[in-house]
């Protein structure tokens, strides 16, 4: 079985690519399976940065 796990909200997900200006891309390719590897990189190291901002 296969079990779809998520770390990132949608939401956060939209919010940090619209900071960094990927969302319409994201939009116009119907999802997130076509964001490059730099690009989720950069994600993740922003939602970082949002989570230790809020500790």
């Amino acid at each position: 079985m296969s079990r779809k796990s998520t770390i990132m909200s949608e939401n956060l997900k939209e919010e940090i690519a619209k900071e960094l200006g990927v969302f319409d891309q994201v939009k116009q390719d119907g999802g997130w399976e076509n964001v490059s590897s730099k690009t989720c990189g950069s994600m993740v190291k922003k939602a970082i940065e949002i989570a230790n901002r809020k500790v």
